[in-house]
């Protein structure tokens, strides 16, 4: 990818997607810069959030051309992943820093285990502190770990509580510990090279001694032209605050409230209405500063706040010596000027259990359940073991349309059953798409009071298939993974998406597999199945595109432009052969497919699209694995172009 200058990619927002053919010409742009057309023919934008899924109270680490991120994870185990990134919008897992037989301070509940998750680098060492009971640390050479046996922070009566969501700010080399604990406690303190608290405490109680900023929680620093940046969050529901000084002084005379750091808001479709919780702010080599941010997503009645705290990307602007958080947008935004090293979009991820150790996006929701599994009792196969209850395995769900896949085994004797699982934090709201074992053989669906159910007695395989589409979730089963039968009409799953009492308990939705009253053998299990449908309103990514009557996507501009939906899987060895696109064109022309990106990426395809219905096309070569597909839409009139959906299939039908 080109490198770009700071003007260039000074980050401001397009005009929120319409119903209809919105006419897009790109984003806001200082006075004097141009728009090239490069936008509509490769990825130079992205689009909220970076981080989909639960990821609250993030912390943002950079170290040379390489960033971290880490946060709370509660009660989700093994705790604290650790996130990288090459150019702070594409993240992957790259460990865990805590695995639960090591977490004997954690409590194994919802809203409990590990807050904070502050990543940092001082006096050569990378180090996490996080909050279990007190705060605490573990070290390590590598952000990939190992990380080493957690190590108590001492409190002492001068400092106080040390609280919870504390970060650490780095002065020229120099670690101080932003200490926050309840709604009045706000103070920093020095830390000795051995990790624990040195040098004098000081006290800015007053920061928040008439509650100003609500609870004044997730404190952050960073430092630019002699000033220190201190920036407080307001509460779960947002607000995002931000002062100044000149000298780290407990002295109030001697700073400065600047008052929001986020510009007001005036996309009226964004569906993150009030980020906060930012990580510091880091500053690029093209001189540019960026944040990320967590916020619940809400549009009016339409409520995801059940996924939990998704993270988003956020340039900060300085008008002088005063930053400012670029407002959230609905739409694209330029990225940063960094490149990418080949990570995808963050996405649930494929998994066909041919390792001896789990991936590093997994996880449990109970100490007992990491427990409960085996990768070496069936070479290739996944076996939960429960016990008399039920045991999971599972993923921070990303997305709200795809359709996720397994293959399983069950002793048709034993009574057990085993399939799909997708449920709020808390575990109170559950779906389960499953074969049930036993005098009984059948099929269940089941959401709440909703019930779908058909009698099936399994042969050596059964495949699953749970559909969403946005609040809607359809359950299907299979005897060879090829032709589907489907359970029943829609069930809702709003009552999982929506707000849940207590912020339920602060965590988010999570998706994968579940076994009951007996083991359960699982071949493997697709996050994003690209042999189903794949709306093309679901795209995680996309420029001069609008969507129409919430169904299609069109072409907004005569130079056309693209979508990118993530994560999708194309199967072992090369079992995708065509690809199908459902859609209409007036004059119409030749759609363009091709996975990774537009640039570095691969061109599998061109459909031609003329006139209204499927259209078909051979991929010009072999695709397997999980990849983000791109569909790049031909210059042209705007509009001329709908796509509904895109399908791949072993052959040309």
């Amino acid at each position: 990818m080109v490198r770009r200058s700071a003007a260039f990619v000074f980050a401001c927002l397009l005009t929120a997607m319409q119903d209809g053919y919105a006419q897009q010409s790109g984003p806001a742009r200082p006075p004097g810069t141009k728009e090239s057309t490069a936008f509509y023919s490769s990825v130079r934008t992205y689009v909220n959030p970076v981080l989909p899924g639960d990821h609250p109270d993030p912390t943002l680490l950079k170290v040379g051309n390489d960033f971290y991120h880490c946060g709370s994870s509660f009660h989700f185990n093994p705790y604290l992943p650790v996130y990288h990134s090459k150019d702070l919008v594409h993240w992957k897992v790259i460990g865990r820093v805590l695995p639960p037989s090591s977490a004997g301070m954690v409590s194994d509940r919802p809203g409990g285990g590990v807050w904070q998750g502050a990543i940092t680098y001082f006096y050569g060492s990378y180090w996490i502190y996080f909050s279990a009971g007190g705060q605490w640390f573990s070290k390590a050479s590598s952000p990939e770990g190992p990380w080493s046996a957690p190590v108590r922070v001492k409190e002492n009566p001068v400092t106080g509580p040390l609280g919870y969501d504390n970060s650490i700010f780095v002065d020229d080399g120099k670690p101080y510990m932003v200490i926050k604990n309840g709604q009045k406690v706000n103070r920093l303190q020095a830390l000795g090279p051995d990790g624990q608290l040195t040098d004098s405490v000081i006290n800015l109680d007053w920061i928040n001694a008439r509650l100003q900023y609500s609870w004044a929680e997730g404190p952050v620093m960073c430092k630019r032209n002699g000033y220190y940046y201190y920036f407080p969050a307001g509460d779960v529901s947002g607000g995002q605050y931000v002062l100044r000084t000149t000298a780290l002084t407990a002295d109030s005379s001697k700073w400065e409230r600047l008052g929001d750091f986020f510009k007001p808001i005036t996309d009226t479709a964004n569906a993150f209405p009030r980020p906060n919780h930012i990580s510091a702010p880091v500053q690029l080599e093209d001189g540019t500063w960026w944040t990320i941010g967590q916020s619940y997503e809400k549009k009016g009645n339409d409520d995801w706040s059940g996924m939990g705290r998704q993270t988003s990307l956020y340039q900060v602007i300085w008008e002088g010596d005063r930053p400012w958080g670029v407002a959230p947008s609905s739409g694209p935004v330029v990225k940063p000027a960094l490149e990418n090293d080949n990570t995808p979009w963050r996405s649930v991820r494929s998994d066909r259990f041919g390792s001896d150790s789990l991936g590093a996006w997994w996880h449990f929701l109970s100490k007992p359940a990491a427990a409960k599994y085996s990768l070496t009792q069936r070479k290739g196969w996944l076996r939960l073991l429960p016990d008399s209850g039920r045991t999971h395995l599972l993923q921070k769900e990303t997305d709200h349309y795809y359709a996720a896949v397994t293959r399983l085994q069950v002793n048709d004797d034993s009574g057990a059953l085993g399939g799909i699982y997708l449920t709020n934090g808390k575990q109170s709201v559950v779906a389960r798409l499953y074969y049930a074992s036993g005098n009984n053989p059948r099929i269940v669906f089941q959401l709440d009071t909703a019930l779908r159910e058909m009698p099936y007695r399994a042969g050596k395989d059964v495949w699953l298939k749970l559909e969403r589409f946005e609040h809607n979730l359809k359950g299907f089963y299979s005897a060879d993974g090829k032709n589907w039968q489907d359970i029943g009409p829609f069930i809702s799953a709003k009552p999982i998406d929506k707000a849940q009492p207590d912020f339920n308990s602060w965590v988010g939705t999570s998706i994968g597999l579940f076994a009951e009253k007996g083991p359960v053998d699982f071949h493997s299990f697709t996050g994003k199945d690209g042999f189903s449908p794949l709306p093309a309103i679901g795209a995680s990514n996309y420029y001069g595109i609008s969507k129409v009557k919430g169904e299609e996507v069109a072409s907004s501009s005569v130079h056309g432009g693209w979508i990118m939906i993530s994560g999708v899987d194309f199967g072992a060895g090369g079992e995708a052969k065509a690809v199908e696109i459902t859609g209409r064109a007036g004059k119409g022309g030749k759609l363009e497919l091709w996975i990774d990106d537009l640039e570095k990426g691969v061109k599998i395809a061109e459909v031609p699209v003329k006139g209204k219905g499927s259209f078909k096309n051979m991929l010009s070569r072999s695709v397997s694995g999980q990849h983000d597909l791109f569909v790049r839409f031909p210059r042209g009139a705007p509009g001329d172009i709908h796509i509904r959906d895109i399908r791949l299939s072993g052959k040309e039908k």
